[in-house]
């Protein structure tokens, strides 16, 4: 396949203010029918919408009575149940009453702040029930009988759809996603899938491009928020990466394999601080700072502000979290095939010591503690017992797609190929 023309292949990425024009690629052994079809299929997921959208309550709008009128609150921090249900009339023992009959079913005391509230009250303000947003797929609904309440659990029914985007790289993907209207959360999920292949701060250069094919998920018309990515290629640095999204039909567990059926995972993540500079390599001699002598640096150092998120590089356990000499607040965390990591210099501790971590979350904030110049995080990685290289280290991947399955996952990838490979050719041809 062709790729878009390279621009500044090789030269690190600085920023700009002008954008790369999009390249055109054209892929004429397609058959036209499969064209047209993936094109249906893409149609069938409505025009594309910009992240200028407003977000819409997930408590679906449902038609009020007439003789009902629907009072909705964003629920404030340091507000509990009692003070809205107080506010609306109830007493102190309906407000009790209430609270021990919807227990069974949700427990009222756990609300969260920034979550909305309705009320459909008659009109002389006498509450007949409540709507509670609990999250982004279920809504509780109470409603009063008598003197008793009852209270039910109800799935939000979002409408999924199927969206398209491509485009290159200028300074980073938050922006480039940005540019073609998407928000930076549908970046970082990308850039998470092939954070096990790709350090997205030292090898992204410019004129890097990337197409997706993802859902959106849109409540009473107006976008709420991203599903899930469907299938997505990276090229960087002229070599493309694939994700294609297979779920198990036995298990219904989801995961991502390139066009072999290898999982993107890895071992471990390519780094622990998606986006951050390396200021200092692994090295048996280099000149410390603050010693003013040559000593070996057994990990890589990334800066980064202060408090930026970082993340555990791979599943395991935590063998120490705390403050440790020189090295200031620090986590070690154990691997399977004996491997550890350390994070150093950190500012603020997320774990403690006995945690099971996976792979992605984050373990503390980045920081200057202990001895260091600036905040940072110095990453090592031993195995073995003896210190490695994390940057050139050759990680293992982690279990391939079940051999089952491959002629299932073969004619996903195909129907992906499509939906791919589609727009780019319909532009070529001029098709709207």
């Amino acid at each position: 396949m062709k790729t878009r023309k390279e621009t500044g292949r090789g030269e690190p990425l600085t920023p700009s203010r002008h954008r790369i024009p999009r390249g055109r690629t054209i892929g004429l052994a397609i058959l036209i029918l499969a064209v047209l079809g993936a094109a249906a299929l893409l149609r069938l997921a409505g025009p594309k919408r910009r992240s200028s959208e407003s977000k819409a309550a997930p408590i679906p709008t449902a038609p009020a009575s007439p003789a009902l009128a629907v009072s909705e609150h964003i629920i404030r921090k340091g507000q509990t149940i009692s003070d809205l249900l107080g506010g609306k009339g109830f007493s102190n023992q309906e407000i009790h009453r209430l609270k021990e009959q919807v227990k069974p079913v949700f427990n009222l005391n756990r609300i969260v702040a920034g979550r909305r509230i309705r009320f459909r009250s008659e009109a002389d303000s006498y509450v007949r029930s409540v709507e509670y947003e609990i999250d982004d797929e279920a809504y509780l609904v109470i409603d009063r009988e008598g003197t008793d309440f009852r209270a039910e659990k109800k799935k939000i029914s979002y409408e999924t759809r199927v969206a398209y985007i491509d485009g290159s790289i200028e300074d980073n993907p938050i922006n480039a996603f940005g540019a073609q209207g998407e928000k930076a959360e549908l970046a970082i999920a990308m850039t998470d899938l092939f954070a096990w292949d790709i350090d997205f701060y030292s090898e992204l250069r410019k004129g890097d491009s990337f197409r997706m094919v993802f859902e959106k998920k849109f409540l009473d018309g107006a976008f709420v928020r991203y599903g899930t990515i469907l299938a997505t290629e990276f090229i960087c640095q002229g070599k493309k990466y694939e994700a294609f999204r297979f779920e198990y039909p036995d298990t219904h567990k989801a995961d991502f394999f390139d066009r072999e059926g290898k999982s993107c995972r890895k071992e471990f993540l390519r780094s622990p601080l998606p986006f951050a500079r390396i200021t200092s390599r692994f090295s048996f001699s280099r000149f410390h700072p603050i010693h003013k002598v040559y000593r070996a640096h057994f990990g890589v150092d990334y800066g980064a502000p202060v408090g930026y998120p970082v993340h555990a590089t791979a599943d395991g356990t935590v063998t120490f979290a705390g403050t440790n000499g020189a090295a200031g607040r620090m986590v070690t965390i154990r691997h399977k095939n004996s491997y550890e990591t350390m994070y150093l210099h950190l500012q603020q501790i997320s774990v403690k010591k006995g945690d099971v971590v996976s792979g992605g979350q984050v373990i503390g904030t980045v920081g200057s503690s202990g001895e260091s110049t600036g905040p940072h995080l110095d990453y090592r990685v031993k195995q073995g017992g003896s210190y490695v290289n994390p940057l050139s280290w050759k990680f293992q991947p982690v279990a391939p797609l079940r051999p089952e399955f491959k002629d299932g996952y073969r004619e996903e990838v195909r129907k992906y190929d499509l939906l791919l490979n589609a727009p780019l050719i319909l532009r070529s041809v001029g098709t709207r």
